[in-house]
């Protein structure tokens, strides 16, 4: 078992929380981790990204090479482009598609979201309103996770008692409403996939009617 994970945003959006809530399902799931120093300015708005490498044998070093990574998490459209040089042919990107307008020649968003949709494997989301629509926009990041979970090789299950203990000084109810954006973005992704399948079911059946034909007129 094996996930190279990159997670990218911009300082404020937690994406410290989401790196702490994975290694820690790792940990207690007994797999080995290597997370590289968190690089950007942590301040609001600022860009962040940080390598977590997961593996179920010993890791010998905390940085993706290029074209390797397994999966971007990204809490902002812009930041996850930046980093599909690290991305492998089959690996998905997994973003919010808000943006975050910290600099004033930000690219016009539709240019972004439409260079992320080249990528095969992507699932996006708006999850600023996911989140307000739970009560607190603070756990986009918790939706753009339960949309990752469902790329990870690690239990759900393990992902929740990590919230649990990462937020349980806050209270219950930070802790469910956390939960429940979990539950939300695995929801997305699962529906995105399945999407997925159904077209290649539909691109399946309609190459093998086209042979059909052929041998028929043959």
């Amino acid at each position: 078992m094996k996930n190279d994970i990159i997670i990218a945003g911009v300082g404020g959006q937690g994406i410290l929380s989401i790196a702490a809530i994975i290694a820690t399902a790792a940990v207690n799931n007994n797999l080995y981790i290597k997370q590289s120093e968190i690089h950007g300015m942590s301040q609001r708005g600022g860009e962040v990204e940080s390598h977590l490498r997961i593996s179920s044998t010993p890791i010998a070093s905390d940085l993706i090479p290029t074209g390797a990574a397994d999966m971007i998490i990204s809490l902002e459209p812009m930041e996850a482009l930046r980093y599909v040089p690290w991305l492998k042919p089959e690996g998905w990107i997994i973003t919010n598609n808000q943006p975050f307008l910290n600099i004033p020649n930000y690219p016009p968003i539709n240019d972004i979201l439409n260079e992320i949709k080249k990528i095969p494997h992507h699932i996006m989301m708006n999850a600023d309103e996911i989140a307000r629509e739970l009560g607190s926009e603070k756990a986009a990041n918790m939706v753009v996770l339960g949309a990752a979970t469902r790329c990870l090789d690690i239990p759900y299950e393990e992902i929740e008692k990590a919230i649990r203990h990462f937020f349980g000084r806050k209270g219950e109810e930070i802790v469910n409403m956390n939960l429940s954006a979990l539950a939300k973005g695995r929801e997305i992704a699962i529906l995105k996939l399945e999407g997925e399948k159904e077209k290649m079911r539909d691109e399946e059946m309609e190459e093998r009617r086209d042979e059909e034909n052929k041998t028929v007129k043959g």
